[in-house]
């Protein structure tokens, strides 16, 4: 097993910045879900819509990666040319732990179920790949992405891509108020500032609900009524003379 990662097309933070990014809104995330759902593989459509994992990620999951609510990001089934390969997940934050829901446990546990079925009766080894085809060799990522392609095709939402899903979990957590850092350990982004870069578009809305939210905090609107007096000021009072340390700090506090 190589890394091959860096020999993949990746789009860069300028071009996610450019306004490239698409997401579904809940409502029609629910509607891929139910269309997609009598495809074999609607399992790792799941997946990737409730964990935000990329397609890669989707793809290399061992069962042994699997715990009772919880997965372990260690590799990636990637397309290099079109040749498949297993590629290990070398950043610190690549390599991530991914908390799971009870819907996605059980939709997890039912999928294991099916495979044990497709191989006679035997319930897959901790080594092999999660989903694969019936025979147990490895889905292409290009077909995986394409079963998508045309189930967009035929339904009433606007069109994206895989990767896109990873977008949408990100933006409804941002939307639902999750904390950035936890959103950024999900994706396995190298730190909370590149997570903050590439949805910007989602956090304005989110500071000026934090700007009322402080507001409540103070006890709602102040009346400024209370603070005009229509008189002028006192000119007998003594001017407030400020030392130099006090300036020194008001002038670092940036």
């Amino acid at each position: 097993m190589r890394n091959v990662v860096p020999l993949a097309d990746t789009p860069t933070l300028k071009s996610r910045q450019e306004g490239d990014i698409k997401a579904w809104e809940i409502d029609q995330l629910r509607t891929f879900l139910d269309a997609v759902r009598g495809h074999r593989l609607h399992p790792a459509f799941h997946l990737a819509a409730y964990t935000g994992m990329r397609r890669g990620e989707v793809l290399g999951l061992r069962w042994c990666d699997l715990e009772a609510h919880r997965l372990s990001v260690r590799q990636a089934l990637v397309s290099v040319a079109y040749d498949v390969e297993i590629s290990d997940v070398k950043t610190g934050t690549g390599r991530r732990t991914i908390d799971l829901d009870g819907t996605t446990v059980d939709v997890l546990k039912a999928w294991k179920i099916e495979r044990a079925e497709e191989k006679g009766g035997i319930e897959p080894k901790g080594d092999e790949l999660v989903f694969v085809k019936p025979d147990g060799s490895w889905v292409h990522p290009h077909s995986f992405s394409q079963v998508l392609d045309r189930k967009v095709a035929k339904l009433d939402v606007p069109t994206i891509s895989l990767h896109d899903l990873r977008h949408t979990h990100a933006t409804l957590l941002l939307k639902a108020r999750v904390p950035v850092k936890v959103v950024s350990e999900r994706l396995g982004h190298a730190n909370v500032a590149f997570t903050m870069a590439v949805y910007q578009h989602v956090l304005p809305g989110m500071q000026a609900e934090a700007a009322s939210t402080f507001e409540d905090l103070l006890g709602g609107a102040i009346n400024w009524n209370d603070y005009v007096t229509g008189q002028a000021p006192d000119s007998t009072e003594p001017s407030v003379q400020t030392d130099e340390s006090e300036q020194i700090n008001e002038a670092s506090d940036e």
